[in-house]
C-alpha cells in the first residue's frame, strides 16, 4: 500500500499548501510539472511493460501479440460496460459543482469532500496504479505515486474554492486504493502466478500507464476507463494459447 499511502499524503501536503499559500501556481510552473510528470509515466509505463516480457524473440513477439489483443478485447467489454461514460459523468457532475462553487456556501466543506473524492478514487490511473501495485511483487508503486504529485497539486487549486474539505477526500482515496491493491495482492497475484500469468497482466498495464501520459500531455485523446477490462482479458488470453 505504499502508492496508496504516497496517494492520500500528496493530496494532504498539496491541501496545506494550497491554504496556506493563496496565490495560485503560474502557467509556467504548471506546464514543468505536467512535462515532468509526463516523462516520467513515459518511462515507469514503457518500462513495467519492458520487464515483463522475456524469452526468445518469437516469445516476446507472441507476447506483445497478447497485450495488443488484450487491448483490443480489452476495449470492446469496457464499452459494452460503458465504463467511459461512467467515468465521464463523474468528471460533468465535479466540474458543474467546482463551477457553481461560492466562499459563502453552507454547504462548501462537504462539497469538497465529495467532489475530491470521486475526482480521485474515479481516475484510471488510481485504479490502474493500485492494481499493479498488487499484482508486483516488488511493489510497483510508481504511477500512484505520479498520481500523488498530481492530485496534491489539483488540491492546491480545489481548497481555495472548497477549503478544509479537501483534505479530507484523502481518507477515501487511501481506503479504495488501498483496497484494491491488499485484494489483488492477497487474492489475485498468487493464483496468476501459480499460472505464471502476471506477466501478462502488467505487460498490458504497463502500456496502459504510457497512454495516462499521452492524455497528460494533451497528445492524444484515450478512453482510459474502457480499457481497464484489458487487465482481466490479458490473462485469459495467455492461458487459452497455450
Amino acid at each position: 500500500m505504499i502508492g496508496s499511502i504516497l496517494n492520500a499524503a500528496g493530496i494532504l501536503i498539496g491541501g496545506i499548501v494550497g491554504l496556506s499559500r493563496r496565490q495560485p501556481l503560474s502557467v509556467h510552473t504548471e506546464s514543468y510539472f505536467k512535462v515532468v510528470l509526463g516523462a516520467f509515466t513515459v518511462f515507469y509505463g514503457l518500462r513495467l511493460t519492458w520487464v515483463s516480457m522475456s524469452g526468445s524473440f518469437f516469445e516476446v513477439l507472441k507476447q506483445l501479440a497478447i497485450v495488443i489483443l488484450a487491448l483490443f478485447l480489452g476495449k470492446l467489454c469496457g464499452r459494452l460496460l460503458h465504463l467511459q461514460k461512467i467515468s465521464n459523468r463523474v468528471g460533468q457532475r465535479a466540474r458543474a459543482t467546482i463551477g457553481a462553487a461560492r466562499a459563502d456556501d453552507p454547504e462548501r466543506f462537504s462539497k469538497g469532500f465529495r467532489v475530491c473524492s470521486a475526482l480521485f478514487c474515479a481516475a484510471p490511473l488510481g485504479i490502474l496504479g493500485a492494481i499493479q501495485e498488487g499484482l508486483s511483487l516488488s511493489q510497483y508503486f510508481y504511477p500512484l505515486a505520479i498520481k500523488a504529485v498530481m492530485d496534491g497539486l489539483a488540491a492546491m487549486g480545489f481548497v481555495s474554492l472548497f477549503g478544509r474539505g479537501v483534505l479530507l477526500s484523502a481518507l477515501p482515496v487511501l481506503a479504495f486504493q488501498g483496497t484494491i491493491t491488499l485484494l489483488v495482492a492477497q487474492v489475485l497475484e498468487p493464483i496468476l502466478n501459480l499460472h505464471n500469468l502476471a506477466n501478462s497482466c502488467n505487460a498490458v498495464g504497463g502500456l496502459l500507464v504510457f497512454c495516462v501520459a499521452l492524455v497528460m500531455l494533451g497528445l492524444k485523446r484515450i478512453e482510459l476507463a474502457d480499457y481497464l477490462p484489458s487487465l482481466i482479458v490479458a490473462p485469459v488470453i495467455t492461458l487459452l494459447w497455450r
